[in-house]
């Protein structure tokens, strides 16, 4: 039995859902690392093969049918990812105990690293999704940008609770947002671009998790792979963003006016990954553990850097 996050999963639980796709019974399960939410277990079958079981205890059935169709999307229009394997109902997800549950095929090569041909690669990839067309299935709001911000303030005060950080974050995304103009290239964007979404090894094999995704400025994404890949520590690394940028552009070239953005872009970026991280652990779901896990990123910001 594994237990992960609230969510039990048996073998009785794995072998059914494997029954209902087709696939050899259940060797062994292995809880596989990274993510924050949801829970994913590596299932080695009876013939040696390999799935990944996912339990989506942390959205609702309708959030993973949106989140599923983006993951189809993408595939459809030749952007490496994972699409659920289809079961006997022709359904790509099963309803369990209230719960979304995916069998996602097993894709080698760990979390992508950040050696040059990596990066160049992950650039190419971003390019290639920003200039696929646009989809229902894809909101205009970034769930961890300015509505979230919002939120935080509301919450602030209606407990009495402003911190430096979220009088720092009201200061900081009143003025990022009179820098970032509407006007800028739209294209899907992922979000999310962290080395825990992204499975290769030396390139690009897929990318994963696009909960967050949604329709917006495409720099902001290459600015997010930044945050995501191009720091050790709290040390940008220009050499990364230079392999990430000339990915991007040997596709999709940057205008004129994304490159004079490009700073608060970052900034935006940045902020949003510490917003989030405070909100989940300081506001939402406080935790000891994690609490500071903001921090990380808040002091990020104190760094100006030449793009």
């Amino acid at each position: 039995m594994i237990e992960m996050r609230r969510v039990e999963v048996g073998v009785d639980d794995a072998n059914d859902l494997l029954n209902q796709a087709g696939l050899p019974n259940l060797n062994s399960m292995e809880i596989l690392q990274g993510g924050w939410d949801n829970t994913n277990i590596l299932l080695t079958l009876s013939d040696a093969s390999k799935v990944v079981l996912k339990v989506w205890n942390a959205n609702t059935v309708e959030e993973v049918r949106r989140v599923v169709a983006r993951h189809c999307h993408l595939d459809e229009h030749g952007i490496p990812t994972a699409v659920p394997i289809q079961l006997a109902n022709e359904s790509l997800i099963a309803e369990k105990g209230g719960m979304s549950w995916t069998l996602l095929p097993f894709i080698e090569g760990g979390m992508l690293d950040t050696d040059e041909n990596s990066l160049k690669s992950l650039g190419e990839n971003l390019a290639r999704l920003h200039q696929i067309p646009a989809a229902d299935c894809f909101p205009d709001d970034y769930r961890m940008g300015w509505s979230l911000f919002e939120e935080m303030f509301v919450i602030a005060d209606e407990t009495n609770t402003w911190s430096d950080f979220l009088l720092t974050l009201k200061k900081e995304s009143g003025s990022l947002q009179n820098q970032i103009s509407e006007s800028l290239p739209q294209g899907i964007l992922h979000g999310d671009v962290f080395p825990d979404n992204v499975i290769g090894d030396g390139a690009v094999a897929a990318i994963l998790d696009l909960e967050e995704a949604f329709i917006g400025p495409c720099a902001f994404d290459l600015m997010m792979a930044f945050v995501g890949f191009g720091w050790n520590g709290n040390e940008p690394l220009i050499d990364r963003w230079n392999a990430l940028l000339e990915g991007y552009e040997s596709i999709r070239p940057l205008t004129q006016d994304e490159k004079l953005v490009l700073p608060a872009l970052h900034r935006y970026a940045t902020l949003s990954i510490a917003a989030w991280r405070y909100w989940k652990h300081v506001m939402a779901q406080p935790d000891e553990e994690l609490k500071e896990r903001y921090l990380e990123m808040a002091h990020r910001l104190d760094q100006q850097i030449d793009f």
